[in-house]
Formats: structure tokens, sequence, C-alpha cells
């Protein structure tokens, strides 16, 4: 069952209908469901499918040349003597029908032979330009995509006509793969697997968070039990470095100090390592909300929170989660779900904002959104912000408090709450946002009334229309 990604297969849909050629050029870290989209699109239209695989040009040519002989004319009749000649060929039997043509994983073809790129510039500009062709390029080397097919210093720049980066499900996506599941479980499996398809199926909502712990995560031979390893071998040189980084990130170390400390590696290497891992969209640099690019005061996370959770638990506590055994591990991971969560579902309820805003259901369309941190001079100490979001001129807010606990949200936490909010002096017009896993003490509700503070629970994350 194919699940989500509407708006971008009503803009696959909306390409196709164009009346002359498009080319758009589609990337998204491995995993995240590229394939499965522009199958789900191929499937209604006339469409040659070739997905390129880490061969030589030759056989990757005399694939191709098959994929495109049996497509448009159903002969195969051997390979063509160069990529030109494929291309050619394209572009000969493209009719009145517009046709698709999709080249997956094109960095296998294009770092084996680089000249695919100076070719392909020059059939678009003299044969395919005039004619009814949807190219797409998709590839899962980001950095690759970016710098290599889109840069300036690329043959094939200025050729697309649009791009597109499919990203991970946020978690309402994610939520639609376990219908069985109560909206908290349904959290916990995003807060493990992340919004990545390929992980999100591995799960199966009759069994329970452990079991699918136990079964899909632990156990020898199972496809998660080493999948974020697996990955990075196949993407980076020197893993162990980007294992350590992982780690120290995972456990709880954010400012670049702090990593290079916990990992005894020199900060400027770790900052040079970092910088790979964000070019590959797994790691994010966050700065405070408000705050330039350029401040000072920045921190590193984990984008995939299966990388997260995998390097906090299982790369750090393999060899003791073998002695304990499969379903004690997941007992035990189980039971410490609610530490990995909290930052978690401060993502998830900023996930819940953006959907409102785009919906107009906000008291304003956020500018600017995230986290902040600073320093409170009335407490003289560190605070924090779960959420802020800002409008343009930074007069009007949005404050978020977070809590994915047992424990019902008490007066004192409310005051704390407003206190870190009062910092913000400038604000001319506040919002009070509070969302918990639990629910609300009396008094905090009462006192909520007279505020003006919106009181959410995690079912209404759920309850978008």
């Amino acid at each position: 069952m194919f699940i989500g990604r509407h708006s971008e297969l009503k803009r696959l849909e909306e390409l196709y209908c164009s009346d002359g050629f498009e080319f758009l050029v589609m990337y998204g870290r491995r995993r995240v469901g590229k394939t499965s989209l522009l199958r789900e699109y191929a499937g209604t239209h006339k469409t040659i499918f070739f997905s390129a695989q880490e061969k030589n040009d030759s056989l990757n040519l005399a694939d191709f040349s098959r994929c495109v002989q049996t497509a448009l004319t159903g002969d195969d009749f051997g390979a063509f003597r160069d990529w030109e000649a494929a291309f050619h060929y394209v572009g000969d039997h493209a009719g009145s029908e517009k046709v698709t043509l999709i080249i997956d994983e094109f960095p296998f073809i294009a770092q084996e032979n680089p000249t695919v790129k100076s070719i392909l510039q020059h059939i678009i500009d003299h044969q395919w330009s005039q004619k009814k062709i949807f190219l797409i390029l998709c590839g899962s080397s980001v950095s690759f995509m970016i710098i290599e097919v889109m840069g300036y210093k690329s043959p094939l720049y200025g050729r697309s006509t649009t791009r597109m980066e499919v990203e991970p499900f946020d978690y309402l996506d994610s939520a639609a793969f376990y219908p069985e599941y109560n909206h908290i479980d349904q959290l916990l499996a995003y807060g493990i697997l992340g919004g990545i398809p390929c992980y999100l199926q591995r799960f199966n909502d009759q069994r329970t968070i452990a079991e699918n712990i136990q079964q899909e995560i632990l156990r020898t031979g199972s496809f998660l039990k080493d999948e974020p390893q697996l990955l990075l071998k196949m993407e980076l040189r020197e893993p162990a470095v980007y294992n350590s980084i992982f780690e120290a990130i995972a456990s709880g170390a954010s400012h670049m100090n702090d990593i290079a400390l916990r990992i005894k590696e020199d900060s400027g290497k770790c900052s040079r390592y970092i910088a790979t891992l964000k070019e590959i969209r797994l790691v994010n640099k966050i700065t405070p909300c408000g705050e330039s690019e350029s401040t000072k005061r920045t921190i590193y996370q984990i984008t995939d929170n299966f990388y997260t959770f995998w390097y906090r638990y299982i790369f750090a506590n393999r060899s003791y989660y073998e002695l304990l055994g499969e379903e004690e591990a997941a007992q035990e991971i189980t039971a410490d779900l609610s530490n990995l969560m909290g930052a978690v579902f401060e993502q998830v309820c900023q996930q819940y904002l953006v959907r409102m805003a785009k919906a107009r259901k906000l008291p304003f369309v956020p500018f600017k959104m995230g986290k902040w941190w600073g320093n409170n001079p009335a407490k003289r100490r560190q605070d924090d912000i779960d959420i802020l979001a800002l409008d343009r001129t930074g007069n009007r807010a949005i404050f978020c408090e977070c809590k994915f606990r047992n424990e019902l949200f008490d007066m004192q936490e409310y005051r704390d709450f407003m206190a870190a909010c009062a910092i913000f002096t400038q604000v001319k017009e506040s919002h009070y946002y509070l969302f918990v896993k639990s629910g609300y003490t009396k008094d905090v509700q009462e006192q909520a009334t007279v505020d003006g503070v919106n009181l959410l629970t995690v079912n209404d994350l759920f309850s978008i229309e």
C-alpha cells in the first residue's frame, strides 16, 4: 500500500500535463522513498523507468538500451554504440503523447562516465527541448545532485525546469502505517523509526512496541539491526569517526566542543566531518530562533530519529544486550523511551504547528520557528523555550512548551513556562500553547483559562482537519 506523498504526486502530474519539455531533478537521502514515489507515478503514465546500478559504463549503457527499446518499440536489438545514440533514440520516438524518462540513481552513471552530463545537455538543447519529454534524474547522493547536476559548473546547469527534495514523513503521515495503534504508540513508533518509509514498514501494529524492537531491531539478521552502520559504509569513508560523532550527539553532546571532547578529536576535524553529515541530511545545525545564522550559539542534532535511537541504545550497548537477550533488552529499552521522546515530542509539536500554519489555523503564519535558549535576566540563569514562532516583524510570537511524560503538567511548570516567555519584552502580541502527554492539573486548567493559554494533548495532534 502506497502512503502519503500527495503533494509530490500532484507536482509530478502538473509537470506531466504541461505542453512541452520538462526536466525534474529529484534527490533525497537513502531509504526516503524516492523510487517508490516514482513507481507510483509511473504506474499511470507512459514511462521509461531505468534504475542505474553500480556497474561499469558499458554495462549500464547496455541495460539502458534494452530498457528504452523495450519501452518504446518492444524491440531489443542490442546496446547502442554510446549514450548519445541512446538519447537520440528516445527523442526520435517521442510523439504527440508525452513520454516520461526516469533515470533512477543517476550518480551511478555520471560518476562512472562524467561525459554523460554533457551529452544530456547537448541532447536537451538540440532535440528534447522541442519534444514532449518529461526527464527525471533521481539520486540519493544529495551533494552530487546539487553540485554536479544543478551546480553552476555542471553542463546541465540551467536546463532543469524544477527540482524536488523528497523528505522524510512527519509524525502524521508516519502514523498512517499503524492504524491499529493508539496515538501514543504511533508517536513512539515515529520516535524510534522516524519518517523513513522503508523503516516504518518493518514494524507491525499487531505487535507491541517492545515486540517490534525485539524482532525488527535486536534480532540477529533483522533488516534494522545494523542499518545505520551499513549505510554509513556505503556513503562515507572512515565510518569510525562518524560512528563516534553520532554516538556523542545521541547521548547528549550537542555543542561542537562537547562533541569533540567526547570523541577525543580536534574540533576542526569534527567540524569537517559534521559538515559532511549535514550534506547527506543526517545532522542539522540549530541556532536559537530569531537569531542570525552566524551566531556562535549553535547546537547540532541528528535529523533521523532511527539514527538517534540506534546510536543511543544499540550501538552503545551491543555487548550488554547480547548478554541480556533480545526480550529483556527490548523491555529495558521500552522502559527508557520516555527519555528519548522528549526531543522527539518537540519535533512532533513543531510539525503540528507547521500543518496548522498551512491550514491558516494559527494566529499568524510564522516567519521563523524553532527552539530558543539563552539568558533569563530575571532568574540569572539559562532558560529555554521548546518552540518559539515569530512573525516577520518579531512583534507577534507563539510560545510553546512540550512535555511527553506520564505526570500531569502542574502549576510550578506552568509558572516557569510563563516566566521564560516574559523574557521577550519586545513582543507586543503573545500566544501560548502547551502540549502534554498526560493532561493538566486542575489549577493549571483554571489559570490557563484566565491567561488564554491553549492546552493540548496528544489526541489534539491527530485532529487536524
